[in-house]
């Protein structure tokens, strides 16, 4: 599809089943990517994996999905468990760490 609309649009879907555990690894699936709009990607990460400290131009939502996330903003650390959401804010350091394998929905919103 165009626009960056992935072949999952107007599907019914389980987000659990969409992105598989890998050893020692994150694995990730874009559902959509509407350049300069936003995205709307999928992760999974296996234990001991995760994303170092960085910053986005934008807030970020993030769904955790299966499992649960250590999630640091501002150096503040948090778990984040299965059906929790966290809003992280543009332009403030945060990192994520799976102390065990997770599943994230990360929504991006660009503007």
């Amino acid at each position: 599809m165009s626009n960056g609309q992935s072949n999952l649009v107007g599907q019914a879907l389980t987000l659990n089943e969409l992105v598989s555990y890998q050893d020692d690894a994150v694995v990730s699936k874009t559902l959509l990517d509407r350049k300069g709009v936003g995205t709307i990607t999928l992760f999974s990460f296996a234990a001991g994996q995760g994303l170092s400290e960085h910053t986005a131009p934008f807030d970020a939502v993030v769904e955790i999905v299966d499992g649960e996330a250590e999630i640091t903003i501002d150096g503040v650390a948090q778990t984040v468990l299965a059906g929790q959401l966290l809003i992280m804010p543009a332009n403030h350091p945060h990192s994520l760490q799976a102390v065990k394998p997770f599943k994230m929905l990360l929504v991006m919103i660009r503007g």
